[in-house]
């Protein structure tokens, strides 16, 4: 059961939705510092300009690509009802975020590396 691709899609749908959460948080942290002073903005985005940070707006967007990908996937289900296609259209949503994802960490990858 916890081996289909519909309990798969559900968990990762659930992961990369809270990954979105916690990332408007930060994004709300860091924005919050404008109204502390123009210092506290700046010391924040130096933090978040370290390398690591970097990879992790590599995952940042493979949430977003992921969680936009699989939203379509879901309206695609319900509203044209091809309950039958639900495997291949997830093994579909998965190849298609993939390929966005690369698309577009590379350009991200390189611009940390330099």
């Amino acid at each position: 059961m916890y081996r289909s691709s519909g309990f798969i899609a559900f968990l990762l749908r659930r992961v990369t939705g809270v990954a979105l959460v916690l990332y408007l948080l930060l994004h709300m942290w860091v924005i919050g510092g404008i109204n502390s002073g123009a210092e506290t903005f700046n010391s924040r985005m130096d933090f978040l300009g370290k390398p690591i940070f970097r990879l992790l707006e590599i995952g940042l967007l493979a949430a977003v690509v992921y969680h936009g990908v699989d939203g379509i996937r879901l309206l695609i289900v319900h509203y044209f009802d091809v309950t039958e296609y639900r495997r291949s259209l997830f093994y579909a949503t998965l190849v298609v975020s993939a390929i966005l994802v690369i698309a577009g960490g590379l350009p991200i990858l390189l611009f940390a590396l330099e």
